[in-house]
């Protein structure tokens, strides 16, 4: 049994299957609705049901409150429809947006790299190729554990070979792998085992492409790429893919990191600096430790942004990539340097610890 759901003021309409969410029926078909954590604790996917019934699932109260489910609000991502429905969602899709529908995927590990002492490289190959736009997310389904765990695309769309460090490689037979770079999180059930237990051979099921984190490419701007930790992913995939394309703005990567050890792909991105000329690389360590007889920036990535530019940051577009507290950082560092929030865009790493407590700037309706 399925039912019919019609999103307005698109007018769209989709096709839900008896015990499937709004959020998940929609991404598969191809129509956006607005998202974040996507299991009912952030309240980004709230809609006002405008006719039909539902389960509303289970959202928390802190996203959605009594009050909001007595005027007829649900949370895409958890409310299941009992009958047709039609409802009314804040839609605003970005004209860079390619709207690839989320597909599932058996990927079998091709490869396993250490990054850094705490970051692993992991390289799937795929049934089949996955259409997908630099910097978005897979979802990873790993074996004993609840739920899915999120993790964004390290390569670019046209190259996904592990050991492939040309970004103008456009070799067909990487099409269907990706790239993960994996943070292994203290106490984390999911990183541990892809740390510990991973082997290559292993069979496990993913789906994608998930996110609204991907480069305005109709936006002149000169860009800014901030990252912190594995956040390093998103951001080396949309600068792949721009170099690739011969995008000629200039670009801009302060890559941060607690000491030298845990500064992975630097030599990566010095190359590529060496070979063009609008590509700019800028490190930063928090945290230096004396043997690392470190010459560059040390300080917090934001703060190499700040000097770097000299507080004056007007004129780019910024790409924020990494764990809550850069991220508020790097957004006051860049709003005080004189960029203007329609220019931010940031994908918040969050563990499944973190849940609802991630925090939020004000400033900032969506992320």
């Amino acid at each position: 049994m399925s039912y019919q759901v019609t999103v307005e003021p698109t007018g769209e309409m989709i096709e839900v299957d008896d015990g499937q969410t709004i959020l998940d029926a929609a991404l598969r078909q191809g129509v956006w609705l607005p998202f974040a954590c996507g299991h009912g604790t952030c309240g980004t996917c709230k809609v006002q049901v405008l006719s039909g019934f539902a389960d509303v699932g289970n959202a928390s109260s802190f996203a959605l409150m009594d009050v909001e489910r007595d005027e007829g609000k649900v949370l895409a991502c958890c409310c299941k429809p009992e009958s047709d429905m039609t409802i009314e969602a804040d839609v605003d899709v970005d004209a860079d947006f390619l709207g690839y529908p989320v597909e599932d995927y058996r990927a079998t590990v091709a490869a396993i790299e250490t990054l850094s002492p705490t970051i692993r490289g992991i390289a799937f190959k795929l049934d089949r190729p996955m259409r997908f736009q630099a910097g978005q997310y897979i979802n990873l389904h790993i074996p004993g554990v609840e739920g899915t765990r999120a993790f964004s695309i390290a390569n670019p769309p046209s190259c996904a070979d592990p050991s492939c460090a040309d970004p103008s490689c456009a070799d067909p037979s990487c099409a269907d792998k990706v790239l993960l770079h994996v943070r292994k999180v203290a106490g984390g059930a999911a990183t541990g085992w892809l740390h510990e237990q991973l082997q290559v051979g292993d069979v496990l099921d993913l789906s994608g492409p998930y996110g609204q984190f991907f480069v305005r490419k109709s936006d002149s701007q000169d860009v800014i790429f901030i990252a912190g930790g594995s956040g390093l992913s998103s951001p080396e995939a949309m600068i792949l893919d721009l170099l690739e394309t011969g995008d000629g703005r200039q670009i801009y990567l302060f890559q941060g990191a607690r000491n030298l050890a845990e500064l992975y792909h630097r030599e990566r991105f010095e190359s590529l600096a060496a070979q063009h000329t609008n590509f700019h690389y800028i490190p930063a360590l928090n945290d230096v430790l004396p043997e690392d007889a470190w010459q560059g920036f040390s300080g917090f990535v934001h703060e190499a942004v700040i000097q770097h530019f000299n507080h004056r940051c007007s004129g780019h577009k910024a790409y924020l990539c990494g764990p809550p507290p850069m991220i508020d950082a790097a957004v006051t560092a860049l709003m005080q340097s004189r960029l203007f929030e329609r220019d931010i865009h940031m994908e918040r790493f969050v563990t499944a610890a973190d849940g609802a407590a991630a925090s939020r700037s004000a400033l900032f309706k969506k992320i």
